[in-house]
């Protein structure tokens, strides 16, 4: 799978650097600088598949690798200067060896035209102990412009302060552009030889992908853990890292599970207090409705009540020929009527309610003086009888 990789970083004497040492790492040659007399010999390392020195298309100076870089320590003088500037490349492992080196070199040439600079080409193979696709290519340039068979001016386009002071905070710079230009190079050299993969420029954020970017050691790093055969502390630093990250996100994935558990318990205790309004409601619903009911009832019971007293002391006396238990069945039946037509509470038990009022010991003695009302009528009708009955045995006679 073909990744993104474009760093660029300066070579530079404050840090004690020099622009021979570190052509001479990463051609895996032999240099000796002119200026110190320092000799930099690095004819022993391996891996190292291909080294070209590409210059500007227009210039006519071919200087050898040992030439090139003890031209630019002469025409720097300052003990701060900048002189070389490196990108280091990943290479697409989608790719051949052959392939792979005129993608480096054309890129290279790229730059050399564009700023007017010199490069040197050195392409990595993957280390024994890493992974197998790591290749990679070391692209040293020089920080000043090619001028016949020596250097000019400084390239200001690709200096970050430069950049800045020139009112470019904030803005896209030289190094962005080329970031971007290198992506779209390699992905025409994919497509070109029918691979499927593509590599990005952006920010993983960008890209809308969730992880981590990763991390590369360097060559210092790299070359104190190939002589000591231990971790660097460069690398040190990268698992303390990554340990703390695993850390934070074990804590996030925790706070994470707990949040979800509160925001269960949360919604259940809502569904808890929803629950229990509804029962209230219902319970107080419940209240109301017996209290209506008892009031119903205690209502109708009055009114029962009034018309047996009504039919007990004043129907007698009214209607004439009204029996006491016709009286009192009327008078019963009219109060059911009227409730009825009320629309009291429906649940109300009339004919218990009558009962009670029946059986209330004011009600029974009226209700025992109605009967004894009605005997007494009954004993009347029957008297009236026998006398109509004996009238008319007479007049039978007579005839």
């Amino acid at each position: 799978m073909a990744i993104y990789h474009l760093s660029a970083q300066i070579i530079s004497r404050k840090s004690g650097r020099s622009s021979t040492a570190a052509a001479a790492y990463r051609a895996g040659v032999e240099i000796t600088d002119q200026r110190t007399g320092e000799v930099h010999d690095y004819t022993r390392k391996r891996g190292i598949e291909s080294a070209d020195i590409v210059m500007p298309s227009g210039s006519t100076w071919s200087p050898t690798r040992v030439e090139l870089w003890n031209t630019v320590e002469a025409k720097n003088k300052r003990a701060d200067a900048q002189v070389a500037r490196e990108f280091l490349v990943a290479l697409p492992d989608e790719l051949d060896a052959g392939q792979r080196r005129r993608l480096a070199v054309d890129f290279a040439q790229e730059l050399a035209d564009r700023y007017g600079i010199a490069a040197d080409v050195a392409i990595h193979a993957p280390g024994k102990e890493g992974d197998q696709r790591n290749h990679h290519a070391h692209i040293l340039t020089t920080t000043n412009r090619v001028e016949g068979d020596g250097f000019g001016n400084k390239v200001r386009e690709l200096d970050l302060v430069a950049h800045n002071m020139g009112g470019g905070v904030g803005k896209a710079n030289e190094i962005d552009r080329i970031r971007a230009r290198w992506a779209e190079l390699a992905n025409e050299r994919l497509r070109e030889h029918g691979h499927e993969a593509r590599i990005d420029h952006r920010t993983l954020e960008a890209q809308g992908i969730d992880r981590e970017p990763t991390q590369h050691l360097g060559p210092t790093a790299t070359a104190i853990e190939r002589r000591t055969g231990q971790a660097s502390r460069k690398r040190q630093d990268f698992d303390q890292d990554v340990a703390e990250r695993l850390t934070q996100a074990k804590k996030a994935g925790e706070l994470e599970r707990l949040g979800q558990v509160l925001e269960r318990s949360i919604l259940d205790l809502s569904g808890d207090i929803e629950a229990a309004k509804n029962q209230r409601i219902q319970e107080q619903a419940a209240e109301l409705h017996k209290r209506a009911l008892e009031r119903s009832e205690v209502e109708m019971g009055h009114r029962y009540a009034r018309a047996l007293e009504n039919v007990t002391t004043e129907t007698l006396a009214t209607v004439p020929g009204l029996l006491p238990a016709q009286a009192i069945k009327r008078a019963l039946h009219q109060v059911g009527k009227e409730v009825a037509e009320a629309g009291q509470v429906p649940d109300v038990d009339v004919i218990a309610v009558r009962r009670q009022v029946q059986a209330q010991p004011g009600m029974q003695q009226r209700l025992a003086h109605a009967a004894e009302l009605e005997a007494r009528g009954q004993a009347i009708l029957a008297e009236i009888a026998g006398m109509a009955a004996s009238s008319g045995s007479c007049t039978t006679l007579r005839g």
